[in-house]
C-alpha cells in the first residue's frame, strides 16, 4: 500500500512538473522547481530525468533549464489528426459497417504502431474483438499494411527497423523481403488482405485514406471470422472498402489522376 502511495506521489508531481513548465517559456531550473513544489532537489532532478527520457521535457545544454519536450508536438498532432479525421471519415465507416455487417475500423499511424481511432461493431453474435484506442503491428495487420504500404520508402524502412518481427502466426511474413514485396503488390492493387496473419480465423481487407498532397493519412478495413466468409463475400468486402477509401479520401481532398 506504501509503495502504490508513493508511486501515486511521483505521478502527482511529474504531472506538476509539467503544468510549471508548461508556464515557463524561459526556461525553469532545479533550484526554483523545488521551491514550488516544496521538495528536495534530488527528488525534483529524479523526476525530471523520468521525464527527459520520455521526450516530455528537454534541457538547454548551456543554461541548464528545462522546457517541454518534443512529445508534447507530437502527442497534440497525433490527437489533432485523430479528431479531424474521425470525424470526417465517421459517416463513410458507418456506411461500411452496414453495408458488410462486419466489424468496420478506422485507423492511423502512431509511431512504428497502427492505432485504432473508431469502430462500427458488426451486429452478428460471434465477430472480431477489438478495441477503440487499441494498438497493432503494421507489418501483419490489414489496416497497418494498407498504411505502411503507401509511406514513403524511408519511413518504411524506419518502421521495418524499429519493430520486432514476431511470427504470430504460420502465416505471418517475417522477412524484410517478404514483407516490401507485399507492400509492392498492395499499392500495385489498391488494398491490402489480412489472411489471419495476426490472428487465427480473423480475416481483413483495408485500404489506405489519402489526402490532398496524396500522402496517407489513415486506414479503413472489415474484418471478419474465416468462417463467414466465402470467396465471393470476400470480393464484396473488398470492393466496399475500396469504395469507403475513396470517399473518405475524396472528403480530404485528394484527387486520383
Amino acid at each position: 500500500m506504501k509503495e502504490n502511495k508513493k508511486s501515486v506521489q511521483s505521478v502527482d508531481r511529474a504531472l506538476k512538473i509539467i503544468e510549471i513548465v508548461k508556464d515557463r517559456p524561459n526556461g525553469i531550473g532545479v533550484t526554483e522547481l523545488s521551491d514550488i513544489l516544496n521538495v528536495s532537489k534530488s527528488t525534483v532532478h529524479r523526476l525530471l530525468m523520468s521525464l527527459y527520457k520520455a521526450d516530455f521535457i528537454q534541457q538547454n545544454s548551456e543554461n541548464k533549464k528545462y522546457f517541454l519536450g518534443l512529445r508534447f508536438i507530437e502527442l497534440g498532432e497525433i490527437v489533432s489528426r485523430k479528431l479531424d479525421i474521425q470525424e470526417l471519415v465517421h459517416p463513410f465507416l458507418q456506411e461500411l459497417g452496414e453495408v458488410t455487417d462486419e466489424t468496420a475500423h478506422l485507423a492511423i499511424k502512431n509511431r512504428n504502431q497502427i492505432f485504432y481511432i473508431d469502430k462500427i461493431e458488426s451486429s452478428k453474435t460471434i465477430r472480431m474483438f477489438s478495441n477503440i484506442g487499441k494498438r497493432a503491428p503494421m507489418y501483419c495487420t490489414g489496416i497497418g499494411k494498407a498504411v505502411l504500404a503507401f509511406l514513403p520508402e524511408n519511413e518504411i524502412k524506419q518502421v521495418l527497423a524499429e519493430t520486432e518481427l514476431i511470427k504470430y502466426t504460420d502465416n505471418t511474413l517475417t522477412t524484410k523481403a517478404e514483407i516490401l514485396q507485399e507492400l509492392e503488390e498492395i499499392r500495385d492493387r489498391g488494398y491490402a488482405i489480412d489472411n489471419e496473419e495476426h490472428e487465427l480465423k480473423i480475416k481483413c481487407a483495408a485500404a489506405p485514406i489519402l489526402n490532398y498532397k496524396k500522402e496517407v493519412v489513415a486506414g479503413i478495413s472489415v474484418a471478419s471470422p474465416v468462417m463467414r466468409l466465402d470467396e465471393e463475400k470476400f470480393k464484396i468486402i473488398i470492393n466496399e472498402v475500396l469504395k469507403a477509401s475513396k470517399k473518405a479520401s475524396e472528403k480530404l481532398g485528394y484527387v486520383a489522376e
